[in-house]
């Protein structure tokens, strides 16, 4: 599937169930095509990524160009300068990271930390973020990313990117859902802006 195909298909949708359909079986279903023929491969990265925060291998997906081969929303293929999008579905690990930021929020209105406010304002997206369910530590301002934090996610990423594991040379970020719900609601609400833009086109043309 290319480009061109996906937004004519994607554009044929008329119903919410169908939409949620189209989702499932391109973004959460199937092996990604970053793994495309090599499914051991994708079995032992997950595993390594659900050992390392332990959660099931079955809770760690790709998600974005790593999956379907290009991206809809940046309407770009897929290349060595993409990026492999993991997303972790776990209530324990999301709780886990909030209940860090939480302690580190008490410090912040106690005056123990101060930021920037440019730093404020990337914070407040990153708990927007998180009010729908997904913790992106990526958004999380330097001065906010605490030894925890770094230690645990970041260091770990970087570990596994560029050719230090199954995924090949490639930058590897994550974020962590709190269910899967979550997750399919946050990549069906995606799917579904996207559909209305490319119809506002079409209608334009």
């Amino acid at each position: 599937m290319d480009i061109d195909f996906f937004e004519k298909e994607l554009l044929k949708i008329n119903s919410e169930d169908k939409l949620a359909d189209f989702c499932r079986k391109l973004v959460l279903h199937g092996i990604p095509y970053v793994f495309k023929n090599k499914e051991s491969d994708y079995y032992e990265f997950r595993k390594k990524i659900a050992l390392h925060f332990k959660v099931s291998f079955h809770e760690v997906y790709i998600t974005g160009s790593g999956k379907l081969g290009f991206s809809p929303f940046k309407k770009t293929e897929f290349s060595l300068d993409s990026d492999i999008d993991v997303a972790i579905i776990s209530t324990t690990l999301f709780d886990s990271i909030m209940l860090d930021i939480s302690n580190f929020q008490y410090n912040k209105r106690d005056n123990y930390e101060v930021v920037s406010g440019k730093e404020l304002r990337m914070y407040h997206d990153f708990l927007e973020y998180s009010a729908m369910g997904w913790i992106r530590p990526d958004k999380l301002p330097i001065s906010f990313q605490i030894k925890i934090i770094k230690d645990n996610w970041f260091n770990f990423f970087e570990g596994i990117s560029y050719n230090k594991s199954e995924v090949g040379n490639y930058k590897v970020a994550g974020g962590v859902f709190k269910s899967y719900e979550h997750f399919e609601a946050y990549t069906i609400n995606g799917f579904d802006n996207l559909t209305k833009k490319l119809k506002l086109r079409v209608e334009n043309e």
